[in-house]
């Protein structure tokens, strides 16, 4: 008898060790993600402390034979590979949207699959169990939904918000009364009865999963797509501590640890997102981005101050240029330019010319949106510079080429006129010798609002689809330097 406890106790050592080097496999791998250049091989540690704990909880607690679990993993692992070589790149925030809401999905049915189990094996319903599966459905449930409406958004098929604002707001506020309401008593009533499981409290459950879904689509649906960053980052966040939540409900360590690892991560990098915005949560939740498309204001600021150029023109601005400095923004993702930009920044270093990227924060769908585009087309991570570093040398840049970019470098932010971007954090383009801004128009950002640089005396405009208008300049640059 003795030896059997021994053996158990053995047993369950051996399995929390092997979740403890999980677990640091996890935040080794967090670590490496924070610099690019070691951010590859983070992802392969923590995919690694992944594919350990899976394997070892599946195995170890017989939930599957090893070989529907060989079976899972390549099925899995199949999909995951078509993904990552199928996706664009410009589509990877909906895709990370998905994963996001697939996660918080997890958890949910995870949580309640184990009230059930309970249930059917007799067991008490404690309050930690109990609490625990309400908070999980309810943060995964919002998570799933939420994540599917901001993939939605990102890829064009979800539009405004159907309801209006007051309207918006009091659904929200029903539908979250209801999941904590019900959430309330699936914890209190079994408590009533000294925890002794009955059929009433299964559907309850259920209940704070069907409120928390319609809570997370009425959350995200009013929320325009210059904020779906923000609204990423904290899906992902939310996504960590719906899985975090799940662990206490099934006391598994490593799930644990790796849900709060999601959630603190993601929770401080929206942090980031809203500083780089100078904006609140709470703000970018029931505030929004965006004003009117005052076309009489942008008439007063665009009206004859306009120099349009051309790609021969803008050779000429390279060829004396000892320094460039490119932005690049959205419209480069969704032309695909990246790749004749890094042609372009190879020709101008074959020169001479040092050249550099200015990455705002905020710049494309997702938080490191640029920088994902920019390493696809092999560009070197050292060259791609944060607001806070390339700002001061604007002074001493000659040529700066904005590519698909608006918000980010408004020099309105700077002032103090209660524009929706006021206060914003920007790239300082227009402190350059020459700026040369290339758009397909002068339409405004998602701010809604005009851009003064635009018009002033040192910026002209390159009108025309980002990669078409960088591949003529690579051919023009190529012709006058050959």
């Amino acid at each position: 008898m003795a030896d059997g406890i021994l053996a158990q106790q053995f047993d369950e050592q051996v399995l929390q060790l092997v979740y403890l080097v999980a677990a640091i496999m996890f935040i080794q791998g967090l670590r490496d993600m924070t610099h690019p250049r070691t951010a590859t091989r983070g992802n392969l540690i923590s995919s690694g402390g992944m594919f350990l704990a899976v394997t070892i909880t599946v195995l170890w607690f017989e939930i599957l034979s090893p070989a529907v679990l060989a079976a899972g993993l390549l099925v899995g692992g199949a999909i995951g590979a078509y993904l990552a070589v199928a996706v664009e790149t410009t589509e990877m925030p909906q895709l990370v949207g998905l994963f996001n809401g697939f996660g918080g999905g997890a958890s949910a049915v995870v949580a309640g699959a184990e009230l059930v189990d309970v249930f059917a094996g007799g067991g008490p319903l404690s309050v930690e169990l109990t609490a625990s599966a309400a908070v999980a459905a309810i943060i995964g449930s919002v998570t799933f939904s939420g994540s599917f409406v901001a993939a939605g958004k990102l890829h064009g098929v979800v539009g405004d918000s159907p309801v209006g604002t007051n309207t918006g707001h009091a659904l929200k506020v029903a539908f979250l009364s209801v999941a904590l309401v019900a959430g309330t008593v699936l914890v209190v009533q079994p408590s009533l009865f000294g925890g002794v499981p009955t059929a009433e409290w299964i559907p309850v459950y259920w209940l704070v999963v069907a409120a928390a879904l319609l809570l997370g689509v009425f959350l995200v649906v009013p929320i325009g797509g210059a904020d779906m960053p923000v609204v990423i980052s904290l899906l992902n966040s939310y996504s960590g501590l719906a899985a975090a939540t799940t662990g206490f409900v099934l006391n598994n360590t490593v799930l644990i640890v790796a849900g709060t690892l999601v959630g603190a991560a993601g929770m401080i990098l929206t942090i980031i997102m809203c500083e780089s915005m100078n904006r609140s949560l709470a703000n970018v939740f029931f505030g929004g981005l965006g004003g009117d498309d005052d076309s009489e204001e942008m008439e007063d600021i665009y009206e004859g101050n306009i120099t349009e150029t051309s790609p021969e023109e803008v050779v000429m601005l390279m060829e004396t240029a000892d320094r460039v400095v490119i932005v690049p923004g959205y419209g480069m993702a969704v032309a695909q330019a990246q790749h004749a930009v890094a042609e372009l920044v190879e020709l101008l270093e074959d020169n001479g010319v040092d050249v550099e990227f200015g990455i705002h924060p905020v710049a494309g769908r997702m938080p490191g949106h640029m920088n994902a585009l920019l390493a696809e087309a092999d560009v070197p991570y050292d060259k791609m510079r944060e607001l806070e570093e390339v700002n001061p040398t604007f002074s001493q840049t000659d040529l700066v080429i904005v590519t698909g970019a608006n918000d980010v470098v408004n020099p309105r932010a700077n002032e103090d006129d209660g524009s929706p971007i006021s206060g914003m954090p920007i790239l300082n383009v227009d402190q350059a010798r020459h700026v040369v801004v290339n758009k397909r128009s002068l339409s405004p950002g998602f701010s809604g609002i005009a851009n003064p640089l635009f018009a002033r005396d040192n910026a002209s405009m390159l009108f025309g689809d980002a990669k078409e208008s960088m591949q003529a300049l690579v051919n023009e640059y190529k012709e006058a330097t050959s």
